[in-house]
């Protein structure tokens, strides 16, 4: 089993967390399974559900740097990475890092920024790097992005690729509250607001350990043929026009590593693999007309035999 500082540095993380969020117990562990996974998570959600808030939580319970861009038509490339900029004192170009060098960065309405935008995000998420002018540039660890996109506005909007879609470990949406909940954050409102930051749980190291920690989450093979089983299976439908990606299959693999690290084993389970695949696979398929990508994922979890 895993070791007990281990277990109290999820405990203290998950208690933090919930002091700062009213309900949301499984959009936030699905936040915390993405990030322990190494991945980046995609938020498709209406407005004024608390994706913002998550993202800003998260980003204080590790100690990290947390960075927010808007995307727009008229975003540019070179306002997400950074650019280049004359220097009269030097007689130089020197490199002003954009929003993207920061521990948790949320990618607001990301779908209302033009291809060309979005990708200037292929190489962060996937290399955790910004190459401009030649010189590549690491990102500081841990780095992780929270992207949203509004499921009802479809005006001005520019539908993500298959490439950048593929980039997210997890989709998922945090849905409305209960009636119960949002008292509860009627009620906090009226709460007097606390003058000093609480201290953060965790520092970037801590999680930088903890995604280290997940990787060495035992998979067996009968459970590596139950994942392939179930991505192939999207490739070879012919109510799917295009299959999950090998990619696909690793974030499945280590969503269901950190899935179990936070339940408190060291292995995982076929369970951990049939909740996770739902929001893990997909995003990254293309139904045929008049399908819907969630519902021919749950055909294929219910018909695929499980070791």
């Amino acid at each position: 089993m895993l070791a007990s500082s281990v277990d109290g540095r999820i405990h203290k993380l998950l208690t933090h967390l919930e002091t700062l969020i009213v309900g949301r117990q499984w959009p936030l562990k699905l936040s915390l399974v993405t990030l322990l996974s190494g991945g980046h998570a995609l938020l498709e959600d209406v407005p004024g559900v608390g994706k913002t808030l998550i993202a800003r939580s998260l980003a204080a319970a590790i100690g990290g740097r947390f960075q927010r861009i808007q995307f727009t038509p008229d975003l540019l490339p070179a306002d997400v990475t950074g650019s280049s900029v004359w220097n009269p004192q030097k007689g130089s170009f020197e490199f002003i890092p954009g929003p993207v060098f920061a521990n948790v960065l949320l990618a607001d309405e990301i779908n209302r920024a033009t291809p060309r935008t979005q990708a200037a995000l292929l190489e962060v998420m996937e290399e955790q790097q910004v190459t401009t002018d030649g010189v590549s540039r690491v990102l500081d660890a841990p780095f992780f992005v929270i992207a949203t996109q509004n499921p009802i506005e479809y005006q001005g909007t520019f539908p993500l690729p298959e490439a950048q879609l593929d980039r997210f470990t997890l989709s998922f949406s945090l849905g409305y509250p209960s009636e119960g909940e949002e008292l509860q954050m009627l009620k906090r409102q009226l709460e007097p607001t606390a003058t000093k930051k609480p201290e953060a749980p965790l520092s970037p190291q801590d999680v930088i350990e903890l995604r280290q920690r997940c990787q060495a989450v035992t998979v067996t093979e009968p459970l590596q043929r139950y994942i392939l089983a179930l991505v192939r299976r999207t490739r070879d439908d012919n109510q799917i026009l295009l299959g999950a990606s090998p990619r696909g299959a690793i974030a499945l693999q280590r969503a269901g590593q950190a899935l179990a690290y936070l339940e408190g084993r060291d292995f995982v389970l076929p369970d951990d693999i049939k909740i996770l695949a739902p929001y893990a696979l997909a995003h990254r398929i293309v139904p045929a007309s008049g399908k819907q990508a969630d519902k021919q994922i749950a055909r294929i979890i219910d018909t695929t035999a499980i070791p």
